[in-house]
């Protein structure tokens, strides 16, 4: 992690955490019929230092993005082993 200006430094200490409300679903459509749905999760908190003109304290947040396929048109689907486009190597 880069130094940020204005921000003094501590031993990092892991801050305990609850959801207030459980992260939404973002749902995308794509051109082809096929929907995505994209979540945000929040692994971790660390409180890393204080800013050094308000004394207020600096939190790094670690995070996972999470991707499900929810729907894909039939004819978008392949059989296993079947072979899609140009073959890369």
């Amino acid at each position: 992690m880069m130094p940020q200006p204005n921000v003094v430094p501590s031993e990092p200490e892991v801050v305990e955490f609850e959801l207030e409300e459980e992260p939404k679903w973002v749902r995308l459509k794509l051109k082809d019929g096929t929907i995505l749905e994209l979540k945000n999760e929040i692994t971790a908190v660390v409180k890393v230092g204080y800013d050094s003109n308000s004394g207020i304290p600096v939190y790094s947040v670690q995070s996972a993005g999470i991707m499900r396929v929810k729907y894909v048109p039939k004819e978008l689907l392949k059989k296993p082993g079947q072979k899609t486009g140009p073959t890369y190597q």
